[in-house]
């Protein structure tokens, strides 16, 4: 039995804070680990072609509804950003410095920038919000600004990017279970049957 899971997921897809949300059971359900994997989400649609949903406004408008139906089912909550869509990169870039330096405080970050744009819906494309959010969060905002452009940040996000480019990803959050892929929020419950097939 494949014990881990793969999540690929960037902060500014509202799917991917939902998955996120629901990870901590699923790996207690299943005894699994979870891998989280920092992708670009731009990078990937630029590299597939694909684009977000709410480009399309039909649609746009119909899955906003639909993740609203998700966080409800979930028991989580969820705001509309009126600054959507985010530019993730530094967001992005510091995850993955997080990441190269095995910090201990990684998962209290992801949640600090799901939190702060899925939840109070912040502009996250405003420097100087970034900023008074990691200090409000107990993080030292000129030493996360710093290691996001450090250039080993910079080529293990793009490396990260392309990685998940080469394996099928084309949107987030899409998981992996060994060379399974399950793509969306809504396939958490094929990823808990991979995980204890």
């Amino acid at each position: 039995m494949n014990k881990t899971v793969e999540y690929y997921f960037d902060f500014g897809s509202p799917a991917a804070y939902l998955a996120s949300t629901q990870l901590p059971a699923l790996a207690a359900q299943t005894g699994a680990a979870v891998l989280w994997r920092p992708m670009l989400l731009g990078g990937v649609f630029v590299a597939t072609g694909n684009a977000s949903p709410a480009s399309v406004p039909a649609k746009g408008k119909y899955i906003f509804r639909d993740f609203a139906r998700f966080a409800k089912r979930y028991g989580v909550p969820l705001k509309t950003n009126p600054f959507f869509p985010i530019n993730t990169i530094t967001l992005m870039r510091i995850a993955v410095g997080l990441q190269l330096r095995q910090d201990a405080r990684f998962a209290d970050y992801c949640s600090a920038m799901y939190r702060a744009i899925w939840v109070d819906a912040q502009n996250m494309n405003d420097p100087a919000t970034v900023a008074a959010v990691l200090q409000a969060g107990g993080f030292d905002a000129p030493a996360l600004l710093a290691l996001a452009a450090e250039p080993e940040v910079k080529n293990q996000l793009k490396a990260l990017t392309e990685e998940a480019v080469a394996r099928g990803v084309f949107g987030a959050p899409t998981f992996f279970v060994g060379e399974q892929m399950f793509w969306g929020q809504d396939r958490l419950d094929f990823v808990r049957e991979a995980l204890t097939a």
